[in-house]
């Protein structure tokens, strides 16, 4: 059973062999309640981040390609790097671009 008392700053309860007090500073009660509305401050902007990035993410345009996913969006060459050796290294380019 532990009493506090928010007016002296005090926490009391009884121990094995007499009363516990524990005490506080005006100070660190200040400060703590700094670092809490900082703390609740931080999560309404979180929040507010998570919503305008939901929102921004309803405004993107829709792509040929799934987001994640490492699919061509096009056609594609597929050109040997070094073609006197045949594996499986290749670059993938675009088979749609210009000669320029």
């Amino acid at each position: 059973m532990v009493v506090p008392n928010y007016t002296y700053l005090k926490l009391k309860m009884s121990g094995p062999n007499s009363v516990i007090t524990i005490e506080s500073t005006y100070e660190h009660a200040y400060d703590c309640d700094v670092e809490c509305i900082q703390y609740a401050e931080a999560l309404v902007e979180a929040e507010t981040l998570i919503v305008n990035l939901d929102r921004l993410g309803s405004e993107a345009p829709d792509s040929k390609c799934h987001a994640g996913t490492f699919e061509p969006i096009e056609t594609v060459k597929l050109i040997l790097v070094d073609p006197t050796y045949f594996d499986d290294r290749a670059l993938r380019i675009s088979a749609t671009l210009d000669i320029k």
